[in-house]
C-alpha cells in the first residue's frame, strides 16, 4: 500500500535526483521531483539532493528563487552530500555563500598518503547524540561517502561523525533542518532505514 505521505525532492540539477526518488518508491511512498515553489511549501517533507559544484548549485536555487522558500520551510528537510553542506552558511568550494540554515563553514578534506580526496566508498558513522533520524542505527551501520568539502563537529549540530583522516560531521541537524553527508539512497537497508525515520520526523 502506497504512503499518503507528500515527499517533494528539489530539483537542484544533480545527477541523483531519481536515484533519491527510487529510494523512496522503495519504501512505497510517491515522491515528486520539482523547482515549483508551491508545491514545495505545500510538502509534508522536503528533500535537497546535490552532487556537483556547490556554486553552479546554489547559482540554480537563486535562479528558480528558491533560496526563500526553502528558508521558510516549517516541515522536516533532508540535505544530501551537498545538499546538507548548502544549509550551512558558507562553502569553502567556490567561496559560496550558502542557505545559512545551520551555522558553520563547510571546509576541504585534506588530502593525505592513506586518505585520497575525495572520499569515496562505504563508511561508518559514530552517533554523538540520540535523535529520531538515528532511531536503530549504530557505528556498525555503513553508507556510502562521495566528497572534497565537509562540516566540522559542531556540539549543537552534529548527530553522528566520520573518520577519514580526521573527524567531520556526518549527520546534522538545526531545528526542522537535517543533513547527512553520504547517500542514503545508495547505502542499502541502512539508507533506506533513515530514509524511513526521515519520514516519520516531526518538526
Amino acid at each position: 500500500m502506497r504512503s499518503t505521505r507528500h515527499v517533494v525532492i528539489i530539483d537542484s540539477g544533480g545527477a541523483n535526483l531519481a536515484s533519491v526518488g527510487y529510494a523512496f518508491s522503495r519504501l512505497n511512498v510517491d515522491s515528486i521531483i520539482t523547482c515549483d515553489p508551491d508545491r514545495i511549501r505545500s510538502a509534508d517533507r522536503v528533500v535537497l539532493p546535490g552532487v556537483g559544484n556547490a556554486s553552479s548549485i546554489m547559482n540554480r536555487l537563486n535562479d528558480y528563487d528558491l533560496v526563500p522558500v526553502i528558508r521558510s520551510l516549517q516541515c522536516p528537510v533532508l540535505g544530501v552530500c551537498l545538499g546538507m553542506q548548502l544549509l550551512f552558511e558558507w562553502s569553502a568550494e567556490g567561496g559560496t555563500t550558502s542557505l545559512g540554515l545551520i551555522p558553520g563553514r563547510i571546509e576541504a578534506l585534506t588530502a593525505r598518503a592513506d586518505f585520497p580526496v575525495p572520499h569515496m566508498g562505504w563508511n561508518t558513522t559514530t552517533p554523538q547524540r540520540d535523535d529520531p533520524l538515528l532511531d536503530g542505527l549504530s557505528h556498525d551501520d555503513w553508507f556510502y561517502f562521495v566528497h572534497s568539502f565537509a562540516a566540522p563537529l559542531s556540539a549543537e549540530n552534529t548527530l553522528a561523525s566520520t573518520q577519514y583522516g580526521s573527524e567531520f560531521s556526518s549527520v546534522v541537524r538545526h531545528t526542522n533542518f537535517w543533513g547527512v553527508q553520504f547517500h542514503p539512497e545508495r547505502s542499502g537497508k541502512s539508507g533506506a532505514r533513515l530514509l524511513s525515520n526521515f519520514l516519520k520526523l516531526r518538526s
